[in-house]
């Protein structure tokens, strides 16, 4: 009966959004209605309102919704959505402030003498704008007002025309800064935690262990990573797009002809065009540029953006009054001064003293100042003329609630859909397809694209995303990454935008086009360019590393980069220290040999023994890992037998698994059922019914099992812990190989530190008598913590504290505090003794062995991984994985 209330719901929805009504009051009312009718449905014919929900009531759900709805806004992680409003109001602004009108102007200048220049010049306009508004009817209506005129008068085809200007303006989906990336990076937020916790259980169903390898794991992703990802598919958009053409142009010269620029190219023209030029593509250097480095994050990059938006519109719109461009230019400099005193003067103010230099502050707090200056005049400037500032916020404002409006309805809905147990239906459906993921995951791509036919991007992404995601992503056969899946998907809603009959993007063109522009014509345009965008979607679906590289390489490069010891990045790691080894095996062994000739005699007994096991430790890891590859390769031998058994059985055992769960259910709603009569009697004799036969069918399917299906899962599991062992073995020897020499290091480099202490325990040590026991418990507690920052002197602190405790104690002995001292500074001389020489005679070996070893069976060791290492890496997680054989 749940699959009944399932159907009202999808048809209360498509009713109400079919016949004009609000989104934002389709969606949460469609499910409001199917859950007080199916509760209501429940009290009349069970006695109960719960009787028609999967799990829980009405009362329950209807809190569901609303619990989601305080997700959106009130938890502190999902912050992400504050940046919606921070680059509607930069696009809008660009917008009217005439920004994208001279840009098409200055391209179609450049572009014009080549074939088809003027369609090129638009498309890449497109990009511009969408790397700095992502706002697809300013961008549509701007292009169609000023390009398509010029086009048709230029004898370009119509459909040509119309289909390039619609297509280069929902470029501004995918290429970042992009809202529709800001959407699904929230939904797959939620997604990636339901996916992580299903395919926890499948591992624990599967193995019987209570946890599962962190390395197992779903990745997840954010909206930088979202727009990281979706930069490389934008461009390729933007290369396919004018390859068309620029091929059509070439094949059909007359269609799309190349137009001579009737002006003189003189150097007015070319600083006029940098001027239009520089400063968007600043403003995109800035936005993205500053998410990449990792020095903001996307809501602050989104406030940069919007501020460089409100500056670029203050001299656009007084271009020709004197001082137009005098905010702009102290912004300029102010901007300038702030990363020079940046890189000269700390800027912490945390961290700075009384003592300490503060002039770089207050060079710091003057540019500040002027740059907030700068805004204010500029705002005040698009504020008075033809109040351009207060359209732009009222606009934003406009934008922004709708956005926010259709993802609380869409909370509801999705709660709704789950309260019938709609999630539960779509992932048997999908699981119980043939083909496994890879036709689950083309036919939801088909179906968003059905859906694009119909729906606005915003409905298809916070309705289909939070359905299908989780199940996709916690199939373990792709372990498809969670920024890859979300790009996929912002590249297959893009074509929404162009596919009628509610292609947003065609609407927006019909409305500006002339009237010799037949709405045929623009049809017959988007058909090419849809093509091109599912050509594209097909490129990136086969080559996930266009998506998954640079996220990877930003990630794993930036300053905050993980560990080397981050159970995620073994593998890699251990693939590129193989493969570094197999060239370079030699001057890795003769990085160890030459350390083994160090002398050590004069090390303290412990360091000298900890650094000559680790050489015989980089030796067993150099052993290791080539044991460690080979063993893999027997499993990858032994898999291409073993994973069809697998699958057959792990499918069997799954529909076991759902049989034995829905028998379980009717059990619990037998017991559970509350009166008598013989209409309840009927209901429970039918369901005791439905248990039997599912528990025939669990049977039947266990029988169909095959008979070597244990024999070969312990032969496999034997094989697979082989390379395991191995692996662990080798992680081990590798990081007993490197850190010792490493530890070694850091002693050696504070020697300077010892020396320095020396003088101030030889002045407290004279002091012991001159003054009274109590005025010496502070000065000796300072100097204990100053001796304690020094690594390897805990012996040296041990002293001073036991000094300490002999001050601090109701009887004081002096002679006894000043003896702890005198050993305090014997055992410092004796550290600074072998320190000191192994500073000239042991460093350079050890920064050589570490040098030989730390890029291949050392690097676990590191605190960061090196560049070379971590590019390579990033290179190969950017392939997905199949882990399937570890469920």
């Amino acid at each position: 009966m749940e699959v009944v209330f399932i159907f009202v719901l999808i048809a209360l929805m498509a009713l109400a959004l079919g016949s004009g009504f609000p989104v934002a009051f389709a969606l949460p009312g469609s499910a409001i209605i199917a859950i007080a009718a199916a509760a209501l449905t429940g009290y009349v014919l069970e006695g109960t309102t719960d009787a028609y929900f999967a799990v829980g009531g009405p009362a329950q759900w209807l809190s569901a919704g609303v619990t989601n709805l305080r997700g959106v806004y009130w938890e502190v992680e999902r912050d992400t959505l504050i940046a919606i409003p921070l680059f509607i109001f930069m696009g809008i602004m660009l917008q009217r402030s005439k920004i994208a009108e001279d840009l098409l102007v200055a391209m179609a200048q450049l572009f014009g003498p080549i074939p088809g220049g003027l369609g090129i010049a638009v498309v890449f306009v497109g990009a511009l704008l969408a790397a700095t508004t992502g706002i697809v009817g300013a961008t549509v209506v701007a292009m169609g007002l000023i390009s398509l005129p010029a086009m048709m008068r230029n004898g370009y085809s119509k459909p040509l025309a119309t289909g390039t200007i619609a297509a280069s303006g929902t470029l501004g989906q995918i290429i970042p800064p992009s809202i529709v990336l800001i959407i699904l990076a929230d939904q797959l937020a939620s997604a990636t935690d339901q996916a992580s916790n299903a395919r926890k259980a499948l591992h624990k169903a599967a193995t019987g262990e209570i946890s599962m390898p962190s390395e197992l794991d779903v990745s997840g992703t954010s909206a930088g990573e979202m727009f990281l990802g979706a930069f490389v598919p934008g461009m390729l958009l933007v290369g396919l797009y004018m390859a068309f053409i620029l091929g059509f142009a070439i094949l059909r010269p007359k269609l799309a002809p190349a137009v001579p620029f009737e002006g003189e190219r003189n150097a007015r023209f070319w600083g006029r065009t940098i001027l239009i030029l520089v400063p968007p593509l600043a403003l995109i250097f800035l936005v993205l540029g500053s998410i990449i480095a990792g020095v903001a994050t996307v809501n602050q990059a989104g406030a940069i953006g919007a501020a460089g938006a409100l500056i670029m519109a203050g001299y656009r719109l007084r271009e020709d009054a004197p001082g137009a461009y005098t905010p702009a230019i102290i912004a300029v400099v102010s901007l300038i001064a702030l990363y020079v005193i940046g890189e000269n003067w700390s800027l912490n103010i945390k961290a700075l003293g009384p003592e300490d230099d503060q002039t770089g502050l207050y060079l710091a707090l003057a540019a500040t100042a002027a740059l907030l200056a700068s805004l204010v005049w500029s705002g005040i400037r698009v504020m008075n003329i033809e109040q351009t500032l207060q359209g732009v916020m009222l606009e934003t404002a406009k934008t922004t609630s709708l956005v926010f409006i259709i993802l609380l309805g869409a909370a509801v809905l999705t709660a709704a859909f789950r309260a019938f147990g709609g999630e539960e239906i779509v992932r048997h459906f999908l699981q119980g397809l043939p083909g496994g993921f890879w036709t689950q995951f083309v036919i939801v791509m088909a179906v968003i694209f059905v859906l694009g036919f119909f729906l606005d991007f915003i409905e298809i992404a916070v309705v289909v995303v939070p359905i299908v995601a989780p199940i996709l992503l916690a199939d373990p056969t792709a372990n498809i990454t969670a920024v890859w899946l979300g790009v996929m998907i912002g590249l297959n809603i893009q074509t929404s935008f162009l596919t009628p009959p509610f292609g947003f993007a065609l609407f927006y063109l019909r409305g500006v086009a002339p009237a010799a522009v037949k709405t045929t014509d623009i049809y017959k345009g988007v058909i090419a360019f849809i093509s091109l965008q599912l050509i594209g979607l097909m490129v990136v679906g086969l080559y996930p590393p266009l998506v998954n590289y640079l996220p990877n390489r930003v990630g794993l490069t930036a300053e905050t980069a993980p560990p080397p010891r981050n159970p995620r990045l073994q593998m890699c790691l251990e693939e590129d220290a193989l493969a570094r080894i197999e060239d370079n095996g030699g001057a890795i062994r003769s990085a160890i040999s030459d350390a083994r000739r160090l002398d050590l005699s004069y090390l303290p007994e412990r360091t000298a023994k900890a650094l000559s096991e680790s050489f015989d430790s980089a030796e067993e890891a150099l052993r290791l890992l080539p044991e460690a590859g080979q063993a893999a390769d027997r499993v990858q031998t032994a898999a291409v037998e073993y994973r069809p058994l697998h699958d057959r059985v792990r499918l069997l055992e799954r529909d076991i698994g759902r049989a034995e769960t829905e028998a379980k259910e009717l059990q619990t709603s037998i017991n559970r059922t509350i009166g008598e009569g013989p209409r309840i009697e009927a209901e429970k004799a039918e369901k005791a019914a439905r248990i039997e036969t599912l528990m025939l069918e669990a049977e039947e399917l266990r029988g169909r099992i095959p008979a070597e299906w244990d024999a070969a899962y312990k032969t496999f599991a034997e094989i697979n812990r082989e390379e395991q062992n191995l692996r662990r073995q080798y992680r081990r020897a590798g990081e007993d190989a490197a850190s010792p020499a490493l530890e070694t290091l850091t002693l050696i480099r504070a020697v300077d530190a010892l020396r320095d202490i020396r003088p101030a325990l030889e002045a407290f040590r004279d002091r012991i008598g001159q003054a009274a026991p109590a005025d010496l418990v502070d000065p000796v507690s300072e100097l204990r913590s100053a001796v304690g920052e020094i690594d390897g002197a805990s012996d040296v602190r041990s002293a001073v504290n036991d000094a300490r405790k002999t001050l601090r104690s109701d009887d004081p002995d002096e002679d006894l505090a000043r003896a702890a001292l005198d050993e305090a500074i014997a055992e410092l001389d004796a550290e600074l003794a072998w320190r000191s020489r192994a500073e000239q005679e042991l460093a350079p070996g050890l920064q050589a062995y570490v040098g030989g070893i730390g890029s291949s069976i050392g690097v676990r060791a590191l605190d960061r991984m090196p560049n070379d290492v971590a590019l390579a890496v990033a290179a190969c997680e950017a392939s997905h994985r199949n882990l399937s054989l570890n469920f």
